[in-house]
């Protein structure tokens, strides 16, 4: 080994507790260019049990407040556990938040309020190592619309009368929503949860300026990785800096004793998120066989009942054919018989 992991959360943190590095790589993700970048505290405790949240990382730039998390293990609540992680970060501004200036009036409690005004939306960031929720896109990003942005989306009569005119119309209603900016209305879509799929970037060939962070932390996860493979990364002095951090020969003992219980750790999980795997499987499998079952059944009774009322059809029309009410070729015409069913009932009447 080279390097360290970089996606195992001790040296996920240590990396990302320096500012710079922190702002290179918000600066690749975002496009965007960050002027001043503050960490803040990643330990909070929000209720009067003394529950407490730890992100990643955790800082301030202009105009938003950003969390990173690195999402290693196999977690089913992740998006619910996230959410709430994004809800703090809006709640944990109320400590930072201005008195409003309004004149002192005696008695009013108006006097001594909090400024909303100064709320400020939050991005959070999910660094998903392995887990892709299913997408093939390299992101996922979830932000607050009006519901009639998806009513529109949803609504399959207005998609599938083909009709242009109100199609547009409905879409300019749609927009008028969205663009509604009255008393920061527009705040709302400006929080931000977005998930970052390492296994999708590190596979799209499409070129894009976060791309080689992922790359880089994918290497750093074989167990056997060498200097070789980082050559690329160094003509780069932000990941020369990011290297110096978790270069194998400036690791303590902690540091190893940690990385060989986040392996055990890890087949731990594998082991039994395979063993979910496989009980869907077969809960799945089962579960088909069953549905088959049924359809089957169902199948079979109709087609029973379809030859029976052939049968008894077969009989009428032999009965007629003996007494001479009916001719082969009146059959044909006036019941419209295909000529297989005609044939069978000749073969039936010799």
């Amino acid at each position: 080994m080279y390097l360290a992991p970089l996606n195992y959360d001790r040296f996920f943190k240590k990396v990302f507790s320096h500012t710079h590095i922190a702002k290179a790589f918000l600066e690749d993700f975002l496009d965007v260019q960050i002027e001043e970048i503050t960490l803040l505290e990643r330990t909070h405790l929000l209720t009067n049990s003394a529950l407490k949240i730890e992100v990643d990382f955790r800082c301030k730039i202009a105009g938003s407040y950003i969390i990173i998390d690195m999402q290693q293990w196999y977690k089913p609540d992740v998006v619910r556990r996230f959410y709430l992680y994004h809800c703090a970060a809006t709640a944990l501004q109320l400590s930072d938040l201005p008195e409003k200036k309004l004149p002192i009036l005696t008695d009013d409690k108006r006097a001594k309020s909090l400024d909303y005004q100064n709320v400020e939306p939050v991005l959070t960031l999910i660094w998903m190592v392995d887990d892709s929720l299913q997408f093939t896109d390299n992101l996922a990003a979830y932000t607050t619309a009006p519901e009639i942005a998806l009513d529109f989306i949803h609504n399959q009569t207005l998609w599938a009368e083909n009709d242009l005119s109100e199609l547009l119309l409905k879409r300019e209603i749609v927009l008028q929503a969205l663009q509604n900016r009255h008393k920061d209305l527009d705040f709302l879509k400006q929080n931000r949860l977005i998930f970052m799929f390492q296994n999708n970037i590190i596979k799209d060939t499409k070129f894009t300026k976060y791309r080689k962070w992922f790359d880089f932390a994918e290497k750093t996860r074989n167990k056997k990785n060498s200097a070789k493979d980082f050559v690329s990364f160094k003509k780069e002095p932000i990941f020369n800096d990011l290297m110096r951090m978790i270069l194998k020969k400036s690791l303590d003992e902690g540091d190893f004793t940690y990385i060989e219980t986040e392996d055990e750790h890890i087949k731990l999980v594998n082991r039994f998120t395979e063993g979910v795997r496989k009980d869907a499987l077969a809960e799945g499998i089962e579960k088909g066989i069953e549905i088959g079952l049924e359809k089957g059944e169902q199948i079979g009774l109709e087609k029973g009942e379809q030859i029976g009322a052939q049968k008894k059809t077969i009989a009428g029309i032999q009965k007629a054919l003996k007494r001479g009410k009916l001719s082969i070729s009146e059959i044909a015409e006036d019941f419209e018989v295909a000529t297989d069913f005609v044939q069978q009932i000749k073969a039936e009447m010799k």
